[in-house]
């Protein structure tokens, strides 16, 4: 799978992420054919090698026909209907919408707006600036054929700046928002920047496509998008990592919730894992220990994708009797799988795929589906586990299956 990483070295924003993309290998002429799909003004992207601390990258300015795409006033509706004319694909339209209806959202939330209230006025956001940034960004992913997406933490800003409402501070509300919005990791830079880091725009664009994480991938090129400013302290510059997701070898970060109690029933145990499994947890499982005063107990533990922790902790609090809570960061090493389905004499039965690098190497039944049939025919049930893997290994592993090493 081809996928990206967005690293947010010194920040983020639309024209920041343009010149990435450009950087990585996106053509101009690929770009600007895409913009052409929406009825707009003609715009010329140019494009300049420059410096931001020690890194080369591009810098990009947006110029049309009638003057900087700035300057070109828009509302919410004006930007959907005009993508909704245009004749970009499904798959760019939709995410381009998707975007833009965050910030939108966002910026109700901002001025406490309800739905039922008219959109509040885009101000520094409703400009034509704003929509090529997000147009062109979605289908600069596409066109470098970027399956999937991942960013790093977001960086804040500090200090205050001048905005059409007066005075804000730099991380802007409308970012912290579409932050909020994504339960988006966020981090204060170290190198002490006072100023705006991640625009809305740009942070639109990453709570909207990306995941927070860092894949294992293969790395084969990287892009850097240079931002306006040219600090001492640090490189105003983001980062587009383009490689291929490691489907050997993919580590994933994911969160282990531990905890460990003498006092609970184990009918409350099964229930609080059937909660857990609902909720998105990845593995629940129980060990015997031996507690403080010779008391047997267990250790419950718990790994939940990152964005699940603080709900997978409500619920330990709110239904065991635990009064404490051990979380740790761990890294896990993930074959690709799939279903596909098997033909037997007992019809048509899903198997579950393993593959390492493409290649199929094991394919274990669907039990409750080989459970359905064991009682439905009135047969042992391993018969009917030992018949489907054996259709599995000769319809879609056989050969194939050696080891890799």
């Amino acid at each position: 799978m081809h996928v990206g990483y967005i690293h947010m070295i010194g920040g983020a924003s639309g024209d920041m992420l343009l010149g990435a993309l450009l950087d990585a290998g996106l053509t101009v002429e690929a770009l600007q054919a895409e913009l052409a799909k929406l009825p707009i003004p003609s715009c010329a992207i140019e494009t300049k090698q420059d410096r931001r601390g020690g890194l080369q990258g591009l810098h990009v300015t947006l110029q049309t026909s009638t003057g900087e795409a700035e300057s070109v006033r828009m509302g919410w509706d004006d930007f959907a209907s005009t993508i909704n004319a245009g004749s970009l694909s499904t798959t760019v339209a939709q995410r381009s919408l998707a975007v833009i209806r965050r910030l939108e959202e966002a910026e109700r939330k901002v001025h406490r707006s309800g739905a039922e209230d008219p959109s509040p006025h885009p101000h520094e956001l409703g400009t034509l600036d704003t929509l090529i940034d997000v147009v062109g960004t979605v289908a600069g992913f596409e066109l470098l054929g970027i399956e999937r997406l991942y960013a790093s933490a977001i960086p804040m800003g500090s200090g205050v700046f001048n905005a059409a409402h007066g005075p804000l501070p730099a991380a802007a509300p409308a970012t912290v928002e579409l932050a909020a919005m994504a339960k988006a990791p966020v981090t204060t830079p170290p190198y002490g920047y006072t100023g705006e880091l991640v625009t809305p725009t740009g942070a639109a664009i990453v709570t909207e496509l990306c995941e927070f994480t860092r894949p294992a991938m293969r790395l084969e090129r990287v892009g850097y998008g240079l931002g306006t400013r040219n600090p001492e302290s640090y490189p105003n510059a983001v980062a587009l990592w383009v490689g291929e997701l490691d489907s050997v070898d993919v580590s994933s970060g994911v969160t282990l919730l531990e905890t460990n109690m003498d006092d609970i029933s184990p009918q409350i145990l099964g229930y609080v894992q059937e909660r857990l499994f609902a909720l998105g947890a990845l593995d629940v499982w129980h060990t015997s220990i031996q507690m403080k005063k010779n008391r047997p107990g267990v250790l419950l533990s718990v790994l939940v994708p990152e964005s699940l922790e603080g709900q997978a902790v409500a619920m330990l609090f709110q239904e065991t009797t635990t009064l404490g809570v051990r979380r740790r960061d761990v890294q896990r090493h993930v074959a690709d799988r799939e279903m596909r389905d098997v033909d037997t004499e007992y019809g048509r039965v899903p198997v579950k795929v393993k593959l390492l690098e493409g290649r199929v190497v094991a394919a274990a039944p669907e039990y409750d589906v080989c459970r359905g049939i064991a009682m439905q025919k009135g047969i042992p049930l391993q018969d009917v586990l030992a018949l489907v893997a054996q259709a599995a290994r000769q319809q879609l592993v056989g050969d194939a299956f050696q080891p890799l090493l």
